[in-house]
């Protein structure tokens, strides 16, 4: 089975209400398999949000009683994995019969993670993936990961794997997922500059892989209310503006990049063109110098505490 049809999806979180973006995120769920989808894509933190524009009050040596409060609110608004965000979500793919990556803010603990989760259509929960590297201010709000979810399921076009908004800028982090052999490349995003567009080109050439972006499609009137933000005070001014995309393993742009609206961009895939990209070359294999380059990953789980019983 080499063809399949992708869908990415280009929409936004209901601020300050994760039970309405589930339902949200079912029914787009819905509207990717009536149209076809066998795999979809959700942008990054599409459920919890991605905060663009907050700071949580916060001073270089010192914090606020108000980021204290704003953090709060985030915190309730992020969702416990497995949990019932999560197997609703399931039960939607099952019924959709389609393979999910959809992005979410995770809590474990006192901690929120920046998470990207992996349905199958059976509606189990496959896997995830946490980013192991925050960007800039948003250290302020995410924990960071480890190398035990460098994670890739198996679909029946090879293997589905996630690396998260400007994790795509870490070289060995894409050199680890290029030989895991994956074959879908899922790039959940927030990053809506023009720039976004080639360096997606860029990952799709260097992996021989098909790149799915998704990034969210985000006005202030969608952002939660309980925290301030620094870029925006009218409600239509847009915050995230798209550019969501799907990217062939030669770097051909088979679907947008789209800006300015909600959207679900679909393309067929022949992931024979996986092997037809690698006769020139291939990263991890005939095109590498592992006589000069090599690369270690640890993907040992790094928990704060480890308890021996008797």
């Amino acid at each position: 089975m080499s063809k399949l049809n992708a869908a990415v999806v280009q929409a936004c979180s209901v601020g300050d209400d994760t039970a309405a973006t589930v339902e949200k995120a079912i029914r787009l769920i819905e509207d990717c398999s009536k149209q076809g989808a066998n795999v979809a894509v959700f942008p990054e933190a599409f459920v919890g949000g991605y905060p663009k524009g907050a700071n949580f009050n916060i001073f270089i040596g010192a914090r606020t009683p108000e980021g204290r409060d704003e953090f709060k609110a985030y915190f309730e608004q992020a969702i416990n994995v497995p949990g019932p965000e999560t197997r609703a979500i399931g039960a939607a793919v099952k019924a959709a019969q389609l393979f999910l990556t959809i992005g979410v803010i995770e809590r474990d603990g006192g901690t929120l993670y920046c998470t990207a989760l992996f349905f199958h259509p059976s509606g189990e929960l496959l896997g995830k993936h946490r980013k192991l590297m925050p960007t800039a201010a948003e250290r302020l709000c995410w924990g960071f990961g480890d190398g035990s979810t460098l994670t890739t399921v198996d679909t029946p076009w090879g293997k589905m794997g996630s690396v998260i908004c400007w994790e795509n800028y870490m070289p060995l982090l894409r050199m680890s997922m290029y030989d895991k052999g994956v074959s879908i490349y899922c790039a959940p995003t927030a990053d809506d500059r023009d720039s976004w567009a080639a360096s997606m080109q860029h990952i799709a050439l260097e992996g021989r892989c098909f790149v799915l972006s998704a990034c969210q499609y985000l006005t202030n009137k969608d952002f939660p209310r309980t925290m301030s933000n620094r870029i925006a005070e009218a409600d239509d001014q847009v915050l995230m503006r798209g550019g969501s995309m799907i990217v062939s393993p030669l770097g051909k742009i088979l679907a947008g990049p789209v800006f300015e609206k909600e959207a679900i961009l679909c393309a067929e895939l022949d992931t024979d063109d996986v092997s037809r990209g690698k006769f020139d070359f291939d990263v991890v294999g005939h095109y590498a110098r592992p006589d000069i380059f090599k690369l270690a990953v640890d993907e040992r789980s790094k928990p704060t505490v480890e308890r021996v019983s008797a």
